[in-house]
C-alpha cells in the first residue's frame, strides 16, 4: 500500500465525483486507488478497487453500518460494482492517516496511538450480538474459496487470550490520528469480526515494522495494555501471512 504521485481518474470515479475536484490519496495491494474529492468544504473519499476476493465493499459497508453505533468510523454515502471493479464513497472524517509523512516522522506517537486506539475499540465493540465472524475457522475456509491451502499448523489457534470485535486489517494505513496525535477513526473494516485480540495485535505489530521500522512491537503492545504472548503472536502471524 502506498501514496501515489498520479492515477488516471476511472470513468465511474468521475461519474460519482460529479464535478467535485479529485485527487488521488491512496493505493491499495489490488492496484485500487482511494480518492479524495471536494467541493467547497464539503469532502468524501472514493475508494475504487478490483474486486477483492477476500472481502467486498458490501461486507464493508454492512460493518460500518454496525460499527458506527460504538466507535468512530466513515459513514458510507453509496457503494456499488461492476463487472471488473468496486467502489465505495464515504464522508471524510477529520485527520490525517496515521502513515502520513507527519506520522512517519513521530513514530512514537503514532505507535502509541495505534496500540491505545486498537484497545479502545475492542472495549467499545460488543462481542455480543455482533454478526460479523473471523475466528480461525473461518479465514481457512475464506482462504480455501480464494485457492489458499492453510497449512495444518494455522488451522487450530491457541486457546483464546480474550474475545473481542477484531478490525480485521489493524494495519497502520487503517488508522486515522487526530491533530494531538489520538486515534481519530477507523477505516476498512471490510474483515470486521469477532476472533482472539491476538489476531488483530499480530499484523498491527508487522505494520508498525513495515511503516515505521523494526522495534516498535513492545510499544504498541504497552500502549494496548497487555503482555507480549509469543506463542499467540507467532500462530496469529503465521496465519495473517498465509492467508
Amino acid at each position: 500500500m502506498s501514496i501515489p504521485d498520479a492515477a488516471e481518474i476511472p470513468a465511474k470515479v468521475a461519474e460519482l465525483a460529479q464535478g467535485w475536484s479529485i485527487e488521488p490519496v491512496w493505493r491499495n495491494k489490488l492496484g485500487g486507488v482511494t480518492f479524495r474529492i471536494e467541493r467547497g468544504t464539503s469532502v468524501r473519499f472514493v475508494k475504487h478497487t478490483p474486486r477483492d476476493p477476500e472481502v467486498s465493499v458490501d461486507d464493508e459497508a454492512e460493518r460500518l453500518a454496525w460499527a458506527a453505533r460504538w466507535i468512530a468510523v466513515p459513514r458510507v454515502v453509496a457503494h456499488g460494482a461492476d463487472g471488473a471493479h468496486e467502489w465505495i464513497v464515504t464522508e471524510a472524517v477529520a485527520g490525517e492517516n496515521a502513515v502520513s509523512p507527519r506520522w512517519t516522522a513521530d513514530p512514537e506517537t503514532a505507535v502509541r496511538a495505534l496500540g491505545s486506539g486498537l484497545r479502545a475499540m475492542h472495549d467499545a465493540l460488543p462481542v455480543d450480538g455482533c454478526p460479523f465472524d473471523w475466528g480461525v475457522a473461518s479465514r481457512v475456509a475464506n482462504a480455501a474459496e480464494r485457492g489458499i491451502e492453510v497449512p495444518g499448523a494455522f488451522r487450530s489457534a491457541p486457546p483464546i487470550d480474550r474475545l473481542v470485535v477484531c478490525h480485521g486489517d489493524a494495519c497502520a494505513p487503517n488508522t486515522l490520528l487526530a491533530d494531538d496525535g489520538s486515534v481519530a477513526a477507523h477505516v476498512d473494516l471490510g474483515a470486521l469480526g469477532v476472533a482472539d485480540r491476538w489476531a488483530d495485535l499480530a499484523p498491527a505489530i508487522l505494520s508498525c515494522g513495515w511503516n515505521y521500522g523494526e522495534g516498535w512491537g513492545d510499544t504498541l503492545l504497552e500502549a494496548y495494555g497487555v503482555e507480549r504472548d509469543d506463542e499467540r503472536l507467532a500462530f496469529y502471524t503465521g496465519l495473517w501471512n498465509e492467508t
